[in-house]
């Protein structure tokens, strides 16, 4: 069986691998990230995660490389990672005023055996009424640090939510309800991660 690598150091994407039931290396990739507002951001989060995944399978093109990207976009505007406190507390004001349309890539490939899958997914996250109290103190956690959009909803923002439209492995970083029967199909056992965010509201469509 192949080894798995996650081209990634985000401890949420390492989280929910494990979850799955796999056992995998951690090599972070250092492909260049970047937004594009003229594109949309499916695209881009699909390009972002395929060239992560690309550039480890190259140097280890017998292993199964995963590699994603999440992007947040608002009002047609995709969001970077925050630079400062201000700049993520302009951020978070923003994100009470519009839905945050939150994407994020998969991708898996391995060189050896011609293996390049690449799939986005979207999740919609609604924020709660701007409320300065809770603003600052989630940002007194320094939480908002290289994150796209300047929070976490698995890591501490979730008092700020009031409810997502959409899948929240997707949120979290990694759409495991996709991966999970890419990697079945390849031989491996490998289940989707249910999670659970206390406090917020989920559901699949917004119909429901």
């Amino acid at each position: 069986m192949r080894r798995i690598i996650l081209a990634s150091q985000s401890p949420h994407r390492r989280e929910l691998l494990t979850s799955m039931g796999l056992t995998f290396e951690v090599i972070p990739s250092d492909f260049d990230e970047y937004l594009d507002d003229a594109r949309s951001p499916e695209a881009v989060a699909e390009e972002l995660g395929h060239g992560k995944a690309k550039l480890i399978a190259q140097q280890h093109p017998e292993a199964l490389v995963i590699g994603s990207d999440t992007i947040v976009t608002i009002n047609g505007r995709q969001l970077a990672k925050a630079t400062d406190i201000e700049h993520a507390r302009a951020m978070l004001r923003d994100e009470t005023i519009y839905p945050n349309q939150v994407t994020s890539s998969l991708a898996v490939m391995c060189i050896e055996e011609d293996i390049d899958v690449v799939v986005s997914e979207n999740t919609w996250v609604y924020f709660k009424p701007y409320n300065e109290q809770r603003v600052e103190a989630y940002l007194a956690t320094g939480d908002y640090k290289d994150k796209a959009g300047a929070y976490g909803v698995q890591s501490g923002a979730a008092p700020l939510i009031d409810h997502i439209v959409g899948n929240t492995d997707t949120l979290i970083g990694l759409p495991t309800h996709l991966l999970a029967p890419i990697l079945q199909d390849l031989g491996y056992k490998a289940n989707a991660v249910v999670c659970q965010l206390p406090g917020v509201r989920t559901s699949k469509s917004s119909s429901q």
